[in-house]
């Protein structure tokens, strides 16, 4: 893994970073290897179901190199400390601990907050990511075969296995 130039700020997601996180967002899409959406959303879809406490960005010098955000699982109350999260990384900064950055933080946040579960669907193909994650402490829980069609990339059409991962809290959750 590369390092990085400069220290790299990790804050709050703003409106005004949309047109970044879009970007980035629509790079991930076009490796075929994130996501099953063909295209990012628009920033009021994006808002109205991220949680505004965590959202997050990575910055260098004003630039935005990375985002992560979570979202409810569900409703229920008794699935209040379960959240799902999507984090991406600026192709351009990758391998530079970013991600990690991102996780670390995102990690915190939702600790901080209550949360004891946050779980992931990673394509088996997204090494970097599936590497990244067991770093930060997640673990495969399953495979969820077929649960999906690639909707972009040179997989389009083609049915794709995603791996559930999750992160237990250490310090949420335990008593």
């Amino acid at each position: 893994m590369g390092t990085m130039d400069r220290p790299v700020t990790i804050r709050p997601m703003c409106p005004t970073d949309w047109a970044a996180v879009h970007t980035i967002y629509a790079a991930g899409i076009a490796t075929g290897e994130a996501t099953f959406e063909s295209e990012p959303p628009t920033w009021e879809a994006f808002d109205a179901v991220r949680l505004p406490e965590h959202r997050i960005v990575a910055e260098d010098a004003g630039r935005v190199l990375g985002w992560a955000a979570v979202s409810r699982v569900s409703s229920r109350e008794v699935y209040r400390g379960l959240v799902e999260h999507s984090i991406y990384v600026d192709p351009a900064a990758q391998g530079r601990g970013v991600g990690r950055l991102l996780l670390a933080a995102l990690i915190g946040s939702t600790e901080a907050a209550g949360i004891w579960t946050i779980q992931s669907s990673i394509f088996p193909g997204n090494t970097p990511s599936l590497v990244l994650h067991r770093k930060l402490g997640f673990r495969v829980v399953g495979t969820r075969e077929r649960i999906a069609r690639i909707s972009n990339g040179p997989k389009a059409g083609h049915w794709q296995d995603t791996l559930l991962l999750e992160r237990r809290s250490t310090v949420v959750g335990t008593e």
